[in-house]
């Protein structure tokens, strides 16, 4: 039935316009696995987006309260106020300030090591993305094949030549499936990137607020 219907929108013996549930149908089992793909995409878009919000990361406006605190506290408050935020950038600048006093190689390697544990924390769910942004055209590109073998098939054992309608579902299963691919891809993967740059952008502002921070701490130890 689908396939009719599809055929008589070509045809133009109706105006008809394939619903959501029309072309699902019509793009055959590999759908299925399309669609899961859609859910798991997003599902990891919508978790990095509250995740990677400038107030959860800690922004400038925290650190405009460190600073702060370190001018009035020194190190000690500065490194006090860290403590009591559950944040990434109060995580390693913390790091530093607890160590003021040390050998600045050994306050530097603190840090260091504590931006690469939040900064892989922080692109841990980036990985599904990327997967799904891979997967999803193949599985398009195996319904395109999986349907021109349905319409190659029609026309070899169901004497097709010249009968559109019993190559409209393989061929409506191959475009659909492709254009799903892709449409489940290409948003994947341009918000991947949109994280990906989110979180290098935090990795210089924190270099940034480090070097306040450790000019803040010299002039108020």
């Amino acid at each position: 039935m689908p396939a009719m219907t599809l055929l008589a929108a070509q045809r133009g013996d109706a105006p008809y316009l394939l619903s959501l549930y029309d072309l699902v149908v019509n793009g055959g089992p590999l759908m299925w696995p399309l669609g899961l793909c859609s859910v798991i995409a997003l599902a990891y878009i919508v978790e990095r987006a509250i995740r990677l919000r400038g107030g959860r990361l800690g922004g400038r406006r925290f650190g405009q309260e460190l600073l702060a605190a370190v001018k009035s506290g020194g190190a000690v408050g500065g490194a006090a106020l860290c403590a009591e935020r559950a944040l990434p950038l109060a995580r390693i600048l913390g790091a530093g300030l607890r160590r003021i006093g040390a050998p600045v190689l050994e306050v530097e390697k603190a840090v260091e090591d504590a931006g690469s544990r939040e900064v892989r924390a922080l692109s841990a769910n980036l990985k599904p993305l990327v997967v799904v942004a891979m997967i999803s055209p193949l599985l398009g590109l195996l319904g395109t094949v999986w349907g021109m073998i349905i319409a190659f098939s029609n026309i070899a054992l169901r004497d097709g030549l010249g009968k559109p309608a019993l190559l409209a579902t393989g061929i409506s299963q191959a475009l659909i499936t492709t254009a799903a691919g892709l449409a489940i891809a290409i948003p994947t993967q341009a918000a991947y990137f949109y994280f990906k740059g989110k979180i290098d952008r935090f990795v210089r502002d924190t270099e940034e607020m480090y070097l306040q921070v450790a000019e803040a701490t010299h002039a108020h130890p």
